[in-house]
């Protein structure tokens, strides 16, 4: 009976994933006929959809803005905000499979930002997990043979502010409510992009709003489908399932954007995910539990504990 529940929540996770990699594509099929700030604004708001989903018994919409620790709140909305533009930037500029190749270093990030901010003692395994996603990143960007664009510089920050949501969250621990650690996500996106966008701002077409729909609504169906996902399954079950959003970007780049991946890139991106596996092997000791949902716009991903 078990095993069959923890069945339906990793396939529950694989359709999450897939609905984010939908989301993604969406907004990559905008290509920068609005500003990313735009485009991140719109899939906030639309994304706001799947909020009554996430109620809980007891819960209040008003909730998404109490907080137990203000100041982390605070933190959270603002890492959204930048990881929303981060992420939209990767999309615009990248190829599908480049940009998830350096916003998948976000466990990484988690690693080293719990050892500064959360004191925790991580192993060696998780070290030389960092190490081996850095050259994965390495391999990809080629520093001095190739040039680098904005999309490359937004990716990083796209894989940063994930980072920080999740290591708020380990912060705050059960003191929080899930649905108010996401209204500070959902609305740090909507104020902050909403801010930003004015001085360019123009009123999207009728092909951008049908994109910017897509994007939102499947980033809201995927986050319905991971909460659903963690009912059934472990964490520790899920973590690998965040990884076949790569066979997704590669799928769609090839087949919608024309995107051809070179052998580097394909080096990259093997470290990368070999380099999230680890981390996410030296989770299935840890029952760690995993948050509704973290983020609004275009990616959502499994927390990462440190290891002992």
């Amino acid at each position: 009976m078990s095993s069959d529940k923890h069945l339906r929540g990793i396939l529950l996770a694989f359709l999450a994933f897939a609905a984010y990699a939908v989301s993604d594509a969406s907004v990559k099929l905008i290509a920068g006929r609005i500003t990313p700030y735009e485009s991140a604004f719109f899939g906030a708001l639309i994304g706001l959809s799947a909020l009554p989903f996430l109620l809980k018994k007891g819960d209040r919409l008003t909730d998404i803005v109490v907080s137990s620790n203000r100041s982390l709140w605070l933190l959270r909305f603002c890492a959204s905000g930048v990881s929303s533009i981060g992420s939209v930037t990767a999309f615009t500029h990248l190829s599908m499979a480049e940009a998830f190749c350096l916003i998948f270093l976000l466990p990484a990030f988690v690693t080293i930002m719990s050892v500064v901010f959360l004191k925790e003692k991580v192993g060696i395994r998780r070290w030389s997990a960092v190490v081996i996603g850095f050259a994965g990143v390495l391999v990809v960007l080629r520093p001095g043979f190739r040039e680098l664009s904005i999309g490359h510089l937004g990716a990083i920050f796209g894989g940063l502010g994930g980072a920080i949501s999740i290591v708020i969250y380990r912060a705050v621990g059960p003191r929080e409510k899930g649905v108010s650690l996401y209204g500070a996500g959902a609305l740090g996106s909507l104020t902050i992009c909403g801010i930003a966008m004015v001085p360019d701002f123009q009123w999207p077409q009728h092909q951008e709003w049908l994109m910017l729909l897509s994007y939102g609504l499947f980033a809201a169906c995927g986050t319905v489908l991971l909460m659903l996902a963690t009912q059934h399954a472990p964490a520790a079950l899920l973590g690998p399932t965040q990884y076949s959003q790569m066979l997704w970007a590669i799928l769609f780049g090839y087949v919608i954007f024309g995107d051809h991946i070179d052998l580097p890139i394909l080096i990259g991106i093997v470290l990368i995910i070999g380099s999230g596996l680890i981390t996410v092997s030296r989770e299935k000791t840890r029952g760690v539990k995993l948050p509704p949902s973290l983020a609004p716009g275009p990616q959502a991903t499994l927390p990462k504990e440190g290891e002992t």
